[in-house]
């Protein structure tokens, strides 16, 4: 192996160091590291059922596999989080008409009123963080975000055959 591979694995590994000790220190700002966390509280819901209203609301109606995914949760959990919705009146279950099988999840009146509400106060939390933040800083953290998007969104590229030396 070349000297400049080791370079830049150790360059690599000093980053992840330093990018870990600044998300470790931005995650003790709680204001800033999760403005859901005080919707909780001040709305009385568990941070998945927030995620799920936000979810619902934003994308539309979802299946239960579907809102899982997003949530970062197992089928069974997301069941739970959908039976106390429901029971609060913020989501409806239906089943689908081709395959009765499949559940679906929607916002009700209630819910929709809940997601706007929530819709306002990230709006809020995000034009806080993004005001500590000149238009330049502005401008590479987007880009920033958008190159790792793209990148993980593109397939990588498989490496070349090594030449045999005899």
């Amino acid at each position: 192996m070349s000297r400049k591979f080791h370079k830049e694995d150790d360059d690599v590994s000093e980053d992840m160091e330093k990018l870990q000790g600044l998300l470790l220190a931005l995650g003790r700002r709680r204001s800033l590291r999760d403005p859901i966390a005080s919707m909780c509280e001040q709305l009385q819901f568990t941070p998945p059922q927030v995620h799920a209203i936000l979810w619902l609301g934003r994308d539309g109606a979802l299946t239960m596999g579907d809102l899982a995914r997003r949530l970062g949760v197992t089928e069974k959990t997301v069941t739970g989080v959908v039976d106390r919705l429901e029971r609060q009146g913020h989501l409806a279950r239906e089943r689908s008409a081709t395959d009765r099988r499949v559940v679906h999840c929607r916002l009700t009146d209630d819910g929709q009123a809940t997601w706007q509400r929530l819709e306002r106060l990230v709006s809020s939390g995000m034009r806080q963080f993004l005001g500590i933040l000149d238009g330049a800083d502005r401008k590479a953290l987007f880009s920033i975000l958008e190159k790792l998007l793209k990148r993980i969104d593109t397939p990588p590229t498989p490496a070349a055959p090594r030449e045999r030396s005899a």
